[in-house]
């Protein structure tokens, strides 16, 4: 029973943690049609329960100009890649308020790009890089000396059911794989949790990032996560219910799966213009990134 009693040095209280999520299998994928149909406008529902506001020690940004801010756009050259990373560089300051960036490293251009960007020799942002869940692809970090990259991990029943044709079961396992092939190498892995606001977030994301956290122990390397708001339908109002709750989200990850504020980054999408507020609400609710 001393186990399910754990005490909360941030908040000076005894909490009990009785029971732990599992993965639930199912066999038909749950997408939610109730508040995402097709001829509405999707949908705020309220279940009245409200989670602790938990603003970490220090907050920082985690930036993706050079993946994200090309799909837009008309792709950065090399030379504008370089003149960005220096006036994020000047931007964040010396104690890198902006703390990492992240860079695709598939095309000659992507490499070069890198390459003179870490001849710069900025402690910050940080360089680090953005693969697919596929082993293979680990090689073109290491080859880049780099020592963190995002792995692509979709967590909603539309990604998993309808674009990689899995199950939970089978898509938990293989990020596993793939994350556990990164750990091997040394490599931070920066778990993206693409699609939250449309995943079974007690289903399927607070027990993936259960596991995840049992790799990081093992392992001693800190593993992150990064909450991908891919469709920008995140809502900061207290009291919304799943999936759509940003504090929800950030909470479950800290509360229920074990991650420190420090391993937790949001990224939102700006499709409903709730971009801004959404990442502070995250800061506000215990997401350092």
């Amino acid at each position: 029973m001393e186990k399910e009693l754990q005490f909360n040095h941030r908040t000076n209280t005894l909490e009990q943690r009785v029971y732990k999520y599992q993965l639930q299998d199912v066999k038909e994928p749950n997408l939610y049609r109730h508040l995402y149909s097709y001829d509405e406008a999707p949908k705020i529902p309220f279940n009245h329960r409200h989670v602790p506001m938990r603003p970490p020690a220090e907050i920082w940004i985690t930036d993706s100009t050079f993946r994200d801010g090309q799909q837009a756009r008309e792709p950065y050259t090399v030379e504008q890649i370089v003149h960005l990373y220096k006036l994020l560089h000047k931007l964040g300051g010396p104690k890198g308020i902006i703390r990492q960036t992240e860079f695709f490293l598939y095309s000659k251009k992507d490499k070069e790009a890198v390459e003179r960007c870490l001849a710069l020799g900025y402690k910050y942002p940080e360089i680090t890089s953005w693969i697919r869940a596929v082993k293979d692809d680990f090689q073109l970090v290491k080859a880049m000396g780099l020592k963190e990259t995002g792995i692509l991990a979709s967590c909603s029943d539309y990604h998993i059911f309808k674009k990689l044709k899995m199950t939970r079961r089978q898509a938990m396992e293989q990020f596993l794989s793939i994350i556990k092939a990164a750990l091997e190498i040394g490599i931070i892995p920066r778990v993206h949790l693409e699609d939250i606001t449309r995943a079974d977030f007690y289903g399927f994301v607070v027990p993936f990032a259960i596991e995840l956290n049992k790799l990081s122990e093992e392992s001693g390397i800190p593993i992150k996560i990064r909450a991908c708001d891919t469709m920008g339908f995140g809502v900061s109002y207290p009291g919304v219910a799943l999936p759509r709750s940003v504090p929800g989200i950030i909470y479950g990850l800290w509360h229920h799966a074990g991650f420190p504020s420090e391993r937790l980054e949001w990224h939102g999408h700006n499709d409903f213009y709730r971009a801004v507020v959404n990442a502070g609400t995250a800061w506000l609710y215990g997401c350092a990134a």
